[in-house]
């Protein structure tokens, strides 16, 4: 069994969990578990008011995983972010999947981690705002980039991360990751209802 590891800090962006997640889980079929991480085991409340008990901390995470998620969110410039940069590190090192959306983009720009693949965010400016960002010849103004096992979203793209998020895994057939995209995209009276 393949396992994502989502990456939540308090404050966090509720819809760009939701998406993603419950596709993995239903378009993969029993061959993918969702867990939660976060820099401790106590709750974290999102964005929308909904708790969330993490599966697990930093310390007890799983070392077996095939792909590292970090969820946006009002947190990501807070001073204990800084101790997710040891397991990005390692996860890029090992050739895991790395997704990042919203406000995660800007902490993965500021702790080096965009400077080798093509990538978005919210915006260039916010990522030129770190010095350990080098890579603005990178930037692509798309809703969401996937290069070399790496997915970046802006924060309005909570859909177009969580298809580049399940092409990459490779959760299901192409075919099956766009229909089920179209039909949340463009909603249920103009897209057919995408077979599970």
């Amino acid at each position: 069994m393949k396992t994502v590891l989502y990456v939540v800090l308090e404050q966090f962006a509720d819809w760009e969990l939701a998406y993603l997640s419950s596709a993995v889980n239903m378009l993969g079929e029993g061959k993918f578990e969702n867990k939660m991480v976060s820099l401790t085991k106590n709750a974290v409340t999102s964005i929308g008011g909904v708790k969330c008990l993490p599966d697990c901390d930093l310390q007890d995470m799983p070392k077996d995983y095939d792909a590292l998620i970090l969820i946006g969110g009002l947190s990501w410039h807070d001073q204990k972010a800084i101790e997710l940069k040891p397991l990005i590190e390692t996860c890029l090192k090992d050739g895991k999947v790395l997704g990042a959306i919203c406000d995660a983009c800007r902490f993965l720009g500021s702790v080096g981690a965009l400077n080798k693949v093509m990538h978005t965010a919210n915006s260039l400016a916010e990522l030129q705002q770190h010095a350990a960002y080098t890579n603005a010849q990178g930037f692509i103004p798309r809703q969401a980039v996937a290069d070399n096992k790496v997915v970046t979203a802006n924060g309005t793209a909570p859909l177009e991360f969580a298809q580049e998020v399940l092409t990459v895994l490779s959760v299901a057939s192409e075919e099956k990751i766009k229909g089920w995209y179209d039909f949340h995209k463009l909603g249920f009276y103009t897209a057919p209802m995408p077979k599970m």
